[in-house]
């Protein structure tokens, strides 16, 4: 029996349970997926989950918002691209060893790169590869990676500016700018990526762009939120007759990788989209 799960907080509506049960299944393993929601606050809370993990109770764990981070300390070692990155989202032992990887930074990336190829083929020529990035937590980190590492020219845009500018720091190799969150031309960005909870279910009225803004006709939407199904910026986006989308393509292939971690399986993409439907 294979027992994996996900902490975060909050979690009431997680998608991951759905996704992984159809992996099981696809797979033809017996196991269990359960959620663990654990406050921001709580690092026992954290400390205690682990210590189930290290007691053979769990094979796999999932990390979200707030504790991509927060883990990092309490693991035994880190893969080098979850070094890179300064996030976890997976958890395995491995030679008995609790090992943090990072499965966002190559989920986002095959996920753009299909949205783009299918824009590009039908709307447009060659992107510039100008990119903003809204925001500069734990999920930004593996958007940054997995952009610079492709080549494009990426502005972080946030609130709060010092937590960008660790941002920064974390990727000294590559050339990266950032701005504050209201500070921005969206007439000079090819693409605009969302790695901020804003608009995340319930709160499906909020947007992270300010109210009224005008998007420009050439820029593409990526919005990491998946829940709502069509999140306000999305719906924005689309209104003014542009080209955008949500995060669950990205959800699902974090959720295969990581799943493939766990049990060496690799599982069927479309039914694990299906058991969302």
């Amino acid at each position: 029996m294979i027992h994996l799960g996900l902490i975060g907080y909050p979690l009431e509506h997680s998608l991951s349970p759905k996704l992984h049960i159809a992996a099981l299944k696809a797979c033809g393993l017996q196991g269990d997926y359960s959620l663990f929601p654990i406050h921001p606050d709580d690092k026992q809370g954290l400390k205690d989950i682990l210590s189930r993990f290290r007691a053979g109770e769990m094979q796999g764990l999932n990390v979200t918002i707030p504790h991509k981070q927060n883990v990092i300390s309490l693991l035994d070692e880190l893969t080098d691209t979850s070094i890179s990155i300064g996030a976890v989202n997976t958890i395995h032992m491995r030679d008995n060893k609790l090992t943090g990887h990072n499965t966002d930074a190559q989920a986002f990336l095959t996920d753009l790169k299909r949205f783009l190829t299918t824009v590009t083929q039908r709307h447009r020529g060659l992107l510039n590869k100008n990119v903003l990035v809204l925001g500069a937590g734990g999920s930004a980190r593996a958007v940054v990676y997995a952009l610079a590492n492709d080549g494009w020219n990426i502005i972080i845009a946030a609130r709060r500016i010092e937590q960008a500018e660790q941002l920064l720091t974390s990727f000294p190799n590559y050339e990266l700018r950032i701005t504050h969150y209201t500070d921005f031309r969206l007439s000079t960005f090819d693409l605009l990526v969302n790695t901020t909870p804003l608009g995340m279910s319930p709160n499906i009225d909020q947007s992270p762009l300010p109210a009224n803004l005008s998007l420009s006709s050439n820029t593409l939407i990526y919005d990491l939120v998946y829940n709502p199904g069509e999140t306000k910026l999305v719906k924005d986006a689309r209104a003014q007759g542009l080209n955008a989308i949500t995060g669950l393509g990205m959800l699902i292939e974090q959720a295969a990788l990581s799943f493939e971690i766990w049990t060496g399986h690799n599982p069927s993409r479309a039914i694990m989209r299906a058991s969302l439907e």
